[in-house]
C-alpha cells in the first residue's frame, strides 16, 4: 500500500508555504488538496503557489479544469490517484495539501455513494431555491440535520440540495449515514499532520490575505474571467472572493463592503473546516505559536515524516 503524507488544516493557517518547504527538503511532489485551486486562471482568490514555487516544486491537481466546467469529488479523485501513482512510480513522497476536508476524505477513505440522485426532487430543490433563497433551504436543513447544515456553507447551493434530497430519499440525515463512511478502512498508508493555530491568529492572517488579494487584483482578476465567452461555472461563483466581488461588480456591495463581505465569510469557512477536522482521525496536530517561522514548523512536520519513510 502507498505510503502518503496529509499536511492539512483550516484556511490560512500556513499550509502551503510549509508544504514547499517540506516538499523542497525531502524532494517530494505535492498534490493538492483545494477545491477551487483546480480552476485555471483562478489564481489570487485562491492563493495558488507561484508559478516560479511550482516550477521548483512539482504540483498536482493545480489548474486543470476551465472555470466554466462544474467539477465533482469523483473527478478530482480520479485526478488525485493519477498524480499519486505517477510521484509513487518515481520514486518521490507524495505530500498532500490542502484544506478541502471532503477531498481529504475521497483520496484517504473513498467516495462516499449515498442514494442515487433523483432528477424530480433535485429540480423542486432547484425551483425552490431560485423562488424562496437559498437560505431558506439552508434553514430547513438545520432543522432536519443539523450537523450538515453547520458544516456546509449557506452559499453552497449543491451541497445543501444535496443533503435535502439524500434526507428526503431515505428519512435519515446525510450526516449520519455519512459516519458509515467514517468507518471505511484506507486507501492508502496516510499520515495525517494538522496545522493549528489559535482563532484569533486566524482571522487575523485572513484579514491580512484578503487585503494582499486586492492589492495584487482580485478584482481586475474576476471581471476577467466573467468577460471570457463561457463565464464562470455556478460552482466558481460560490468560491471566497470571487462570489462577493461578482456581488460588488454587478453593483450590490461597494468594494469596501466585499471586502468586508470577503473577510466575514472565510472566517466562517475556517470555523466549519475547524468542525469538519476535529471528525478526522489520527491527526498528529501540531500547534502554531505566532512568531513560529516557516522552517521551525516545516522541521516539526519533518519529524513526524522522517520516522514514515
Amino acid at each position: 500500500m502507498k505510503r502518503i503524507f496529509f499536511i492539512l488544516g483550516c484556511t490560512a493557517v500556513g499550509k502551503s508555504a510549509v508544504g514547499v518547504e517540506v516538499a523542497r527538503r525531502i524532494g517530494a511532489e505535492i498534490v493538492s488538496v483545494d477545491s477551487m485551486m483546480v480552476y485555471r486562471r483562478m489564481d489570487i482568490g485562491t492563493a495558488k503557489p507561484s508559478r516560479e514555487v511550482r516550477a521548483e516544486i512539482p504540483h498536482h491537481c493545480i489548474d486543470i479544469v476551465e472555470p466554466s466546467e462544474s467539477f465533482s469529488v469523483a473527478r478530482y479523485l480520479t485526478f488525485a490517484d493519477e498524480a499519486i501513482d505517477k510521484i509513487s512510480s518515481a520514486g518521490k513522497p507524495v505530500l498532500l495539501v490542502g484544506g478541502s476536508a471532503l477531498y481529504i476524505k475521497a483520496v484517504s477513505e473513498g467516495l462516499f455513494e449515498g442514494p442515487g440522485a433523483n432528477p424530480e426532487i433535485r429540480q423542486a430543490l432547484k425551483a425552490r431555491a431560485a423562488a424562496e433563497g437559498l437560505s431558506a433551504l439552508h434553514a430547513e436543513l438545520a432543522k432536519v440535520d443539523p450537523d450538515a447544515a453547520r458544516r456546509i456553507s449557506p452559499r453552497d447551493e449543491k451541497r445543501i440540495i444535496r443533503a435535502l434530497e439524500v434526507y428526503e430519499l431515505t428519512g435519515e440525515p446525510i450526516s449520519r449515514l455519512q459516519q458509515q463512511w467514517d468507518n471505511q478502512q484506507f486507501r492508502y498508508d496516510c499520515v495525517f499532520i494538522g496545522l493549528r493555530r489559535p482563532k484569533e491568529e486566524i482571522n487575523r492572517r485572513i484579514n491580512a490575505r484578503v487585503k494582499e488579494m486586492i492589492r495584487k487584483g482580485l478584482r481586475d482578476e474576476v471581471a476577467s474571467l466573467l468577460a471570457e465567452p463561457k463565464g464562470l461555472s455556478d460552482q466558481a461563483r460560490q468560491a471566497l472572493g470571487y462570489a462577493e466581488m461578482i456581488e460588488h461588480l454587478k453593483g450590490k456591495y461597494t468594494l469596501e463592503q466585499a471586502i468586508e463581505r470577503i473577510k466575514i465569510n472565510t472566517r466562517q469557512f475556517a470555523k466549519r473546516q475547524r468542525t469538519w477536522f476535529r471528525h478526522f482521525r489520527d491527526v498528529q496536530w501540531i500547534d502554531i505559536q505566532e512568531d513560529d517561522t516557516i522552517e521551525k514548523v516545516s522541521e516539526k512536520v519533518l519529524k513526524i515524516i522522517s520516522q514514515k519513510l
